[in-house]
């Protein structure tokens, strides 16, 4: 029992290394726009850096997860780490005037490795505990990724206005040097025996890697302000829908998949990767539009904005463990349903609020914070019943394939949110805005030049008000669908479809 308690914390600790990178841009973006000599009124030119990160997440987990099932968790655990310590220092040598370039590079070589170490340790945790127990195990899993989720913006804000942001990248390497050490000695070896190791899909991991590429690259827009698609738009969108078709045809027709449906329910399964998809859509837009609402409406800086965000990210952290404890005891659709519908009338409110956002309160209670508070809980909910539903759905050799399924599904929301939204908004900001000409100060004084000024800065603010408000309202829409989606989820706890090894198996083994 103690040692594999061990393993887990270990585990939970890389998670937790993996996660605070995850989303550590979202607060330095324009820190990082200045120091590559960009312009701040181009955002679009940085989303490839937050883009690239999910789409190497997305790319190389479902590849890995089943590495893990083939070859044991350890390994893939190590090897990780350090393409994650190598990606590092990619990223922090990134400089103009290709700083982007190599910036995006660094970024998908982190999230590659980065990306499996969530579902290799829930696969962990799907080895070494029993059905009942899981979810509890899983929802403290969830808020070590969590947790490094509401850390990894304020400690990215923290490190670049005391240093430079570069630090947060270099500081990796000994951080993941002393986890190789961790990993080592307390996270067990145990493999499955000879006949027992399932079969790795490279053709399929590399089509849908690709489909979902071209579909990232599609709605990249470098120019949003002449038209809504960049002119390599359409057919490339064309290419990536016809490169996902042929991954699903090759997983219907291949001998080996890349996620063997067979001894699963469908539904239930389909119905939980639906939801996770949904949630990770409206998690990023919640990441990266906060984080633009304070730097853009309330003129704070990145740290300021980070604290702002904080709110949400402490709710979901609490309620991500809050969400195994439930789950263990009723099952897995009540929390999905009522998560779901929580986060939906969150993002309502969000999409509500007033132009003097910092003024507005609930009684005592500052409603930017409460407002976030309540989606962060809803958001938070859903963490650990996704795991443990999709884990109650496949046999147990498919462990390690199924969590990153998980996660999978919930980056793939994240980077076509945040690529079409992103997108959609920058279009949507410059129509908005197409008609805003900025006043000169020749053959006017000085008094009637601020006060022009000030009336176009204050329609700029406008625009950019309701450019975030119909973007909350999307996101509420989004959590709407999934609570409804999370209806087709498993409910109370059911017997596991297959047996799998015991613990001590897999402590004792090679």
């Amino acid at each position: 029992m103690e040692r594999r308690r061990l393993a887990i914390g270990v585990g939970g600790a890389v998670v937790l290394v993996a996660a605070l990178d995850a989303y550590v841009v979202t607060t330095i973006l324009v820190t990082v726009l200045r120091d590559l000599k960009l312009p701040v009124d181009h955002l679009e030119r940085i989303t490839p850096v937050v883009t690239g990160f999910l789409l190497g997440y997305v790319a190389a987990m479902p590849l890995l997860g089943r590495l893990s099932d083939r070859l044991g968790r350890r390994g893939v655990i190590e090897a990780c780490l350090v393409v994650f310590a190598a990606g590092s220092v990619v990223t922090a040598l990134a400089a103009a005037p290709h700083g982007v370039l190599v910036m995006t590079i660094g970024r998908a070589v982190q999230g590659m490795a980065g990306g499996a170490l969530l579902p290799v340790t829930m696969a962990l945790a799907g080895d070494l505990w029993e059905e009942k127990r899981r979810p509890v195990v899983l929802g403290a899993i969830g808020s070590a990724q969590e947790l490094g989720s509401a850390l990894g913006p304020l400690y990215g804000a923290a490190l670049a206005s005391a240093a430079s942001w570069r630090l947060i990248f270099w500081i990796n390497v000994p951080v993941v040097v002393l986890a190789l050490v961790a990993v080592h000695f307390t996270v067990p070896n145990g493999r499955p025996a000879p006949a027992d190791r399932p079969g790795i899909d490279v053709v399929g991991g590399v089509l849908l890697a690709a489909g979902l590429g071209l579909l990232v690259v599609g709605v990249y827009n470098p120019a949003p302000d002449e038209s809504a698609l960049p002119s390599w738009g359409v057919p490339t969108l064309v290419a990536g829908a016809v490169v996902l078709a042929l991954f699903v045809l090759w997983e219907i027709r291949a001998r080996t998949r890349l996620l063997d449906l067979t001894g699963t329910r469908r539904g239930p399964l389909f119905a939980t990767l639906g939801v996770s998809f949904l949630s990770g859509a409206a998690l990023i837009v919640t990441l990266v539009d906060v984080q633009l609402v304070a730097q853009t409406l309330l003129d704070e800086d990145a740290l300021g904005g980070a604290l702002r965000l904080a709110w949400f990210l402490g709710a979901l952290l609490v309620a991500a463990v809050l969400g195994g404890l439930v789950t263990a005891r009723i099952g897995e659709r009540t929390p999905l349903v009522v998560g779901m519908a929580v986060a939906a009338g969150g993002y309502a409110l969000i999409a509500n609020w007033p132009a003097d956002m910092t003024a507005a309160s609930y009684g005592p209670l500052p409603r930017m914070a409460v407002d976030l508070v309540v989606t962060g809980l809803g958001l938070g909910l859903v963490i650990a019943p996704v795991s443990s539903a999709v884990l109650r759905t496949v046999p147990a050799a498919q462990f390690g394939i199924a969590s990153a399924a998980v996660v999978v599904a919930r980056m793939m929301g994240m980077l076509l949110g945040i690529s079409a939204l992103t997108a959609w908004g920058l279009r949507r900001f410059h129509t908005l805005t197409a008609h805003l000409q900025p006043p000169l100060p020749l053959f006017m004084s000085k008094s009637e030049y601020n006060a022009a000024l000030a009336v176009y800065t204050q329609k700029l603010q406008d625009a950019l008000r309701t450019e975030y408000q119909e973007i909350f309202w999307i996101s509420a829409a989004l959590c709407a669908l999934g609570a409804v989606v999370a209806l087709a989820a498993p409910g109370r706890r059911a017997e596991v479809p297959a047996p799998r090894p015991s613990a001590d198996q897999l402590l004792t083994g090679p």
